[in-house]
């Protein structure tokens, strides 16, 4: 996979049970260091729940396959920019070239 269309810095965050003093609370973290990513937004939406409006956003991300990359599960997200995204699915692209990552997020 050529560097070129790699061009965004995104950070993998994993849920981790932490102790509030009262009870175990499951709180995100980053989870390894930021790498290189391709994004492609493939969708967008409005909704009106509550009266209220949300925004959605469906991305694309591309990544290097490695075994750090390897172990992403839907239960990580990804944190870029100001947006945070939860994991909708993962693809491997080619044999341990890269995957390609589909995330949404609300940007309301």
């Amino acid at each position: 996979m050529k560097a070129g269309p790699l061009d965004r810095r995104v950070q993998f965050q994993r849920p981790q049970l932490v102790d509030n003093g009262v009870e175990e609370v499951e709180e995100f973290a980053n989870h390894g260091v930021p790498i290189w990513a391709s994004k492609t937004d493939v969708s967008d939406g409005e909704r009106l729940r509550a009266d209220q409006m949300s925004a959605s956003l469906t991305s694309r991300f591309v990544v290097r396959w490695s075994s750090f990359t390897a172990g992403l599960t839907a239960k990580d997200r990804i944190a870029y920019g100001d947006d945070t995204f939860e994991i909708f699915g993962i693809k491997e692209i080619g044999r341990r070239e890269g995957l390609e990552i589909t995330a949404g997020a609300r940007v309301d």
